[in-house]
């Protein structure tokens, strides 16, 4: 990726002052067991450690951390018992979900020889929990438990701490980088406009904008014939170009590729929406021709691209991306009633990483819909298991996640050069029609290899966005 992202959690543990002074034995104990907690949190993410909290000045103190760190979520270890005055003074002013660690040490007592600090110390499945989770309720914060053990380790445990850490990496890089809107969403396209200010407020996510003339210039000044000869190869290492490539056949492609990567980073750009409606006639129109595949290489290393000046479904995209290594943009195209397969897809920029094979570019002399002509590249996404994710607002511009599940299966699909996949969802073509438009999504999804409904959830939660689930 261009952008690195690398979310801060915060991370405490908490139990009750009056035990330790009763057993000292559990302050080596549960210093222990934090030092190995710690090392369940992936290192993905940056740890803003408040240590152990035992008392309402140790929690007060750990707020402070997390506060000055702006964390993207909170996970909290319940060592033994404690009262809630051990946790709210640290997420009282905070505004991400806490999500509390119920794991025992042991996975069984032994009965006949277990004493008090052994049972506080380590095996106590915390009947604090509940507690916990009503005061968050009544200080209005969201919350999830996870429950398990530590010895002999818990995959399901390390599994929901890792999730959770990949959604909280979405947050980051909305906060740290910016979206690029190019021109202007595609006239009519009621459904994709967006109040920017809004969109910040909500989600976090500056908008720069930028026009068409700047961006016809921005190869002008890339002299490097060894990087765009480079890039000029990796070009060629991704797509499969129609009556074959050569270096010299994308070297304008390739220096274009060049001068985006170096506009990201100088703008700090994760996300781009764009739309040109102009003439596509003299340098504008080189460079509208060749957008699709340039565009598409920015996807390759983690820039969310989205055709019509959809912002929406950039976001959309680059979600997925974080937390499931693609994101392909989609729409609705076909149904198959003989089938009952639905035929979804999408023309323009797309993710290699979603392609089973390698993606194919081809040369046509109309876009559809669109100015001019140029090239347009396919990919073939994986069988299999499929996520789909729609961002979409209601009346009030409160944001939204429509998502589904569904499995691409092997058959025929369109090849007038968009990419395209044969979607079968357990309530059938139809069903599925209705339940998602019904949803009220705009016409643009993204699509992952997979499954992940369970991880977009955790997402809505740290964005206190909510869900429609369409079908799994």
């Amino acid at each position: 990726m261009l952008v690195e992202t690398k979310a801060r959690v915060g991370v405490f543990a908490i139990a009750l002052g009056a035990y330790l002074p009763q057993f000292p034995t559990l302050v080596p104990e549960f210093e222990q067991q934090y030092a190995v907690f710690k090392k369940t949190i992936p290192d993905t993410v940056e740890i803003v450690d408040g240590g152990i909290v035992t008392t309402k000045e140790l929690s007060m103190a750990a707020g402070d951390k997390f506060r000055a760190a702006d964390v993207d979520l909170v996970i909290l270890q319940l060592l033994t018992y404690a009262t809630s005055y051990n946790m709210l003074p640290a997420v009282r002013d905070l505004n991400v979900p806490v999500v509390l660690v119920n794991v025992q040490k042991k996975k069984a007592p032994d009965y006949a020889n277990t004493d008090t600090p052994t049972w506080l110390g380590e095996l106590y499945a915390c009947g604090a929990v509940g507690e916990m989770v009503a005061d968050l309720e009544r200080a209005g914060k969201r919350h999830a438990v996870i429950t398990g053990v530590v010895e002999g380790g818990d995959p399901q445990v390390q599994a929901e701490i890792e999730d959770w850490c990949r959604a909280a990496q979405v947050r980051r890089r909305f906060r740290d980088t910016n979206l690029a809107q190019i021109g202007r969403p595609y006239p009519g396209m009621m459904d994709l406009y967006i109040d920017e200010t809004n969109l910040y407020n909500r989600m976090f996510l500056y908008t720069k904008q930028f026009d068409w003339e700047k961006m016809w210039a921005i190869a002008d000044n890339i002299t490097d014939e060894a990087a765009i000869r480079a890039k000029a190869q990796d070009i060629l290492d991704t797509f499969d170009i129609e009556g074959g490539g050569t270096i010299e056949k994308v070297w304008d492609m390739a220096k274009y590729v060049v001068a985006f990567e170096q506009w990201v980073k100088d703008e700090k750009i994760a996300f781009i929406a764009s739309h040109y409606d102009g003439f596509a006639q003299g340098k504008a129109g080189v460079l509208d021709s060749m957008l699709i595949p340039a565009f598409s290489m920015l996807i390759k290393q983690g820039v969310a691209c989205a055709v019509e000046g959809d912002i929406k479904v950039s976001m959309a995209m680059s979600i997925l991306k974080t937390i499931a290594g693609c994101g392909q943009l989609s729409e609705m195209y076909s149904i198959d009633f003989d089938e009952d397969i639905c035929i979804i897809g999408h023309s323009g920029s797309g993710d290699a990483d979603i392609s089973e094979k390698k993606p194919t570019m081809k040369i046509v002399p109309v876009f559809h819909g669109k100015t001019g002509g140029g090239y347009l590249t396919q990919f073939y996404p994986h069988l299999g298991p499929v996520t789909y994710l729609g961002i979409t607002q209601d009346k009030d511009g409160h944001f939204k996640f429509v998502v589904a599940e569904g499995v691409n299966e092997p058959g025929p699909i369109f090849t007038f050069g968009d990419t395209n996949m044969r979607t079968r969802f357990t309530c059938g073509a139809r069903e599925f029609c209705n339940r998602w438009s019904e949803a009220g999504p705009t016409h643009h999804m993204a699509a992952a290899t997979g499954r992940h409904i369970d991880t977009i959830l955790k997402v809505a939660k740290i964005f206190d966005v909510p869900v429609d689930i369409i079908t799994r």
